[in-house]
């Protein structure tokens, strides 16, 4: 499963600057297109010269490697139940918590999940993130077909359906929001209620 692009070496920062260089990479990959930009837009957009960039990563589809690897960890990172954490009751609220956990990732690592969610399969890189975003996203849909076992979703809701509406509400969360907006603190947790327990109130 792992693409043969070489490994990134750790980013080291470039000299006075406050971001690192990845960073600043996954920004301009996001205002371009990974495909549109070149070493010299990279170069140009963290402040060093073009050989001085290749002391940091090998080169540009290794900085892609290292920006997905980051955006998946963080996502594969919510279907982990924290450490003293309360079991959760069943399907539906472990969904929730993931819901929750997922999105709280999405705001933490906007760029990076929003590079991710761009990613069309054109290098060898983008198909192995692709893979593993089936993957996850396979893990999720096991688990909305576990709660409709256990009578945890509306009757008539088809769990195939309800696992892609699912991944399209969190994912959308990545085209509006910004962050330092007032009043999204708790964003994770009205998304998750959203998902989970619907927006309109039943018909009579």
């Amino acid at each position: 499963m792992t693409a043969n692009t070489g490994r990134a070496v750790r980013p080291r920062g470039p000299s006075g600057g406050s971001e690192s260089v990845l960073d600043k990479a996954v920004l301009e990959f996001n205002a371009r297109g990974y495909d549109a930009t070149s070493m010299e837009d990279l170069s140009r957009a963290v402040g060093i010269t073009k050989s001085s960039f290749y002391h940091h990563f090998a080169g540009k589809e290794a900085l892609l490697r290292a920006a997905l690897e980051r955006a998946l960890d963080g996502l594969f990172s919510a279907l982990d139940e924290p450490p003293g954490a309360e079991p959760p009751t069943g399907p539906s609220d472990r969904l929730r918590r993931i819901v929750t956990r997922q999105v709280r990732v999405l705001m933490d690592e906007l760029p990076y999940v929003t590079l991710l969610l761009r990613v069309r399969g054109n290098t060898e890189t983008e198909r192995w993130a692709l893979e593993r975003r089936r993957e996850y996203d396979g893990q999720i849909a096991a688990l909305v077909q576990a709660a409709a076992d256990a009578g945890e979703i509306r009757e008539g809701v088809d769990p195939v359906l309800a696992a892609r509406l699912l991944s399209g509400l969190v994912n959308s969360v990545a085209e509006w929001y910004r962050p330092g907006r007032r009043g999204m603190s708790g964003l994770p947790e009205d998304v998750a209620r959203a998902a989970v327990e619907g927006i309109l109130p039943a018909g009579p």
